[in-house]
């Protein structure tokens, strides 16, 4: 499948991954709804893409739902979904003085895997509807999970297990939808200069590039946003996870 004329949603779009993979395929032709809890800065993005923006929390399926439904009634059915929304919240299974991190689970998974799983299942139902194209698919679904998956840090227990569900559910959903012909890829970024880890201080930032064999730098929206691009190009990528890391593999702590 090419980009080109084609409907793509993109969650968490306003900024980061979602933002550049938003820009660059609005810049391949296609024609994009992005779907962020931030509705004003996603509004932004895409008048400058000539896409649309619907306010959405992910981690609730009726706002998902009915997310879709508007993006259907105005641009139509996105043949593809790229899930880029998340929140990387850091804390210990029990800290120092003994207190439980169920707060920041919860919210890490309801947001990273649940949020996922919502935009997948809606936007597959709708693909499911859709006639085929000549080859005979019908829709693409990338999703983000993190090398987290299997490098998990230390304090990252609950953002490793949203990332790993993601990693894990890949080749099950798409088994089920081969039959629909609809492909299901998993992105695993490594270390990328997103507004998160530009925040950083200077030394922060140079002490985690240091870890990254080549290129030692921090990956560029951009390059995952190529990566989510190629994907949908390349008819034979499903059912698997792809690490985007320039070969990191991230240290204990």
């Amino acid at each position: 499948m090419i980009i080109e004329e084609h409907i793509a949603v993109v969650s968490g779009g306003a900024s980061g991954l979602g933002e550049a993979t938003a820009r660059h395929f609005a810049a391949k032709g296609g024609r994009v709804a992005i779907v962020d809890f931030d509705f004003d800065r996603a509004q932004v993005v895409a008048d400058e893409i000539g896409g649309m923006a619907v306010r959405t929390d992910v981690s609730d399926e009726k706002s998902v739902g009915n997310a879709l439904a508007e993006i259907e009634s105005t641009l139509g059915v996105p043949r593809v979904a790229v899930n880029c929304a998340g929140v990387g919240m850091a804390a210990r299974i029990v800290g120092r003085e003994g207190k439980p991190s169920f707060d920041v689970f919860h919210k890490t998974l309801s947001v990273n895997l649940f949020g996922t799983y919502h935009v997948m299942t809606h936007a597959a139902a709708r693909m499911m509807e859709l006639d085929p194209l000549d080859d005979g698919e019908r829709g693409v679904i990338i999703n983000t999970s993190s090398v987290a998956y299997e490098d998990g840090q230390l304090g990252q227990s609950a953002y490793a297990a949203s990332k790993g569900a993601i990693a894990s559910m890949c080749l099950p959903a798409a088994r089920e939808f081969a039959r629909a012909g609809i492909r299901v890829v998993a992105i695993a970024p490594g270390l990328f200069k997103t507004p998160m880890m530009e925040g950083l201080p200077e030394e922060v930032t140079d002490k985690i590039t240091a870890d990254i064999p080549f290129p030692a730098r921090l990956g560029d929206p951009t390059e995952f946003a190529q990566m989510a691009e190629h994907i949908v190009v390349n008819r034979f990528l499903n059912g698997t996870t792809i690490r985007l890391d320039g070969a990191v593999r991230l240290p204990p702590r």
